[in-house]
């Protein structure tokens, strides 16, 4: 006869594991001698055996005692239920690891892996941090509120740094993030952008310019970009210039 603790040494798991099991009811618990300690016979070890394989296989505590009383034709399609389940497991947990690596990246669990590719884009360009950071800030409601328009809007945006005029502008408001709202600079750069948006608008249409994203979103991301200096004080040249707007650029008739 064995003790508690010779039964978990034979049968490779601990004392509070033989307890737990016998919590669980998977393991009866044998009469105490007259000692008032347990003593377990050959077969318990075989039993706890078979729990621990079980268990280590990823058979969930509810269903081993279900397998452990089953016939051979129960025991096997119970197995193959269970290898489904851990299965899909693994693809979600695969998809965790995804999220989280992105995170750990710093974009985050909330972008499409298209738009990542988009602001690793403007990084290769040597864009400012503090803009690359803007514009993931921006892309994250526009994804969650309308997703079905990130696709078109990521693929028109990646069109459009083909541009060597927005590369620019890019690259210009990089060099003028620290400048004062006064700056030589931000004109220069307002006067591009303006020249830039009546090209497109002549060569695809206002549609073009302005995309479809509905006009409360417009204003969240609107005022996300206006806290972004010196993005506040372009707006307000672009519109002095015609161009009213930031997320949604629309011409002014009163221009």
């Amino acid at each position: 006869m064995l003790t508690i603790g010779e039964l978990a040494s034979y049968s490779g798991v601990t004392v509070r594991a033989v307890r737990h099991y016998h919590a669980k009811g998977l393991l009866p618990e044998p009469e105490r001698d007259h000692s008032g300690y347990r003593r377990y016979d050959a077969g318990a070890v075989v039993e706890l055996i078979k729990i621990r394989t079980l268990a280590e296989a990823g058979v969930p505590l509810a269903r081993v005692r279900e397998l452990l009383v089953a016939d051979e034709a129960e025991f096997a399609s119970a197995l193959v239920e269970i290898d489904e389940r851990l299965r899909a497991e693994i693809r979600q947990r695969r998809v965790h690891r995804g999220r989280i690596a992105r995170l750990v990246s710093g974009e985050g669990l909330a972008l499409p892996q298209e738009v990542v590719e988009l602001l690793e884009r403007l990084r290769a360009l040597g864009v400012d941090e503090r803009i690359v950071a803007a514009e993931r800030d921006g892309w994250i409601p526009l994804a969650a509120h309308a997703p079905e328009l990130v696709r078109e809007l990521v693929a028109r945006k990646g069109e459009q740094l083909t541009h060597p005029q927005l590369i620019d502008f890019y690259r210009t408001l990089s060099l003028a993030m620290d400048r004062p709202g006064d700056d030589p600079l931000l004109i220069e750069l307002a006067d591009k952008m303006a020249a830039y948006l009546t090209r497109l608008a002549e060569e695809n249409g206002t549609d073009y310019v302005g995309g479809e994203i509905e006009s409360s979103l417009v204003m969240l991301l609107d005022t996300l970009a206006a806290d972004t200096p010196p993005t506040g004080r372009l707006i307000e040249l672009l519109a002095a210039r015609g161009w009213i707007g930031w997320t949604r650029l629309e011409r002014d008739d009163r221009s």
